[in-house]
């Protein structure tokens, strides 16, 4: 078992203290918070073991789970890699690219692994269908979700819009060429609601739509590729794949039969994969320790979490461009 401590007890740290503590591979040793009055907390609450400092823990583990606010992400990682300690970060990486890049160095430099916390890849809608997604070439997503104050010290992009910017660099093998992008400000200094296209060189194009101040929650996306729609509920944890093939010969009395201007039928299928009911959070600190101990590369490397990231900042970039106009 891997020897595991916390960074951070705040909402989603104390459900990876919990869930590190179930697990059988990894030995929870503690954890460490700013915030006394925080700290203390959880240990009544829970009994784990509370640590006087970030030095202190670190050195009594192998694995260092970040789960602090963005702005200190770059600091904690480079206390853990530079002590040669493996670091599960939660997303976004880091406050800027640079830092993103620069935690990617050092990793390579001291030789440890590094895991960064886009849950949505272990979401079982998608698990159960993304070995279907072959070449999309649209891609629709709408993440939103009711106010909540907690995460809105940054831009609704960081918050939410990054989520489905991982999931599509992950499923297209092709450079972004071109991001075009708005968003407003409703309650928060950040914005509140945003729209992106993203345009492949491969001549794939993405449009998201994130925002944090809606009536209901939505987390949808929907891959259109060649002869296929397949449509990925992350909220409900249901997936659907429509399938056009050619119509046979003798089809079915109840098959949908679509017969176009020059005659030729075609025939549409539909597939309701089998979804699995797992943990996605952890799944992903699972999975990470199976990269440590079989030194494998991560789902969710440090360097897919940095190209999410700097596809979120050209996003934001095109704000500051749209106000300048």
């Amino acid at each position: 078992m891997l020897k595991v401590g916390v960074l951070g007890a705040g909402h989603l740290g104390k459900i990876h203290l919990k869930l590190l503590n179930q697990s059988e591979k990894y030995e929870l040793i503690g954890f460490y918070d700013p915030s006394k009055k925080n700290a203390e907390k959880v240990v009544n609450e829970f009994g784990y073991k509370l640590f006087d400092s970030i030095d202190d823990l670190i050195e009594a583990v192998d694995v260092v789970d970040i789960v602090t606010p963005t702005l200190s992400h770059f600091d904690c990682a480079k206390n853990a890699i530079e002590k040669g300690r493996h670091i599960f970060i939660e997303k976004p990486i880091a406050k800027t690219v640079l830092e993103a890049e620069a935690i990617r160095t050092l990793a390579s430099q001291y030789h440890v692994k590094g895991q960064v916390g886009h849950v949505e890849r272990f979401n079982p809608a998608f698990t159960a269908v993304k070995d279907k997604i072959n070449n999309p070439m649209f891609i629709e997503t709408h993440r939103l979700a009711e106010f909540n104050p907690r995460g809105t010290d940054v831009p609704v992009v960081l918050d939410l819009m990054i989520h489905d910017i991982d999931i599509i660099l992950s499923c297209v093998k092709s450079k972004v060429k071109n991001v075009h992008a708005s968003g407003i400000s409703v309650i928060s200094d950040t914005p509140d609601i945003a729209n992106a296209r993203i345009e492949f060189e491969n001549g794939c194009v993405a449009n998201l739509t994130a925002s944090r101040i809606s009536m209901k929650n939505m987390r949808k996306t929907r891959f259109f590729q060649r002869d296929a729609y397949i449509s990925v509920n992350f909220l409900s944890k249901e997936s659907e794949i429509v399938r056009i093939q050619d119509a046979p010969k003798n089809p079915d009395e109840f098959a949908m039969i679509l017969k176009n201007d020059e005659g030729i039928e075609k025939q549409i299928y539909f597939e309701n994969p089998e979804v699995s009911n797992n943990n996605a959070i952890l799944d992903e600190l699972e999975t990470f320790a199976d990269a440590i101990l079989n030194d494998t590369e991560p789902v969710v490397t440090l360097k897919n979490g940095a190209e999410a990231l700097r596809i979120a900042q050209w996003v934001i970039n095109c704000f500051k461009t749209e106000a300048d106009l």
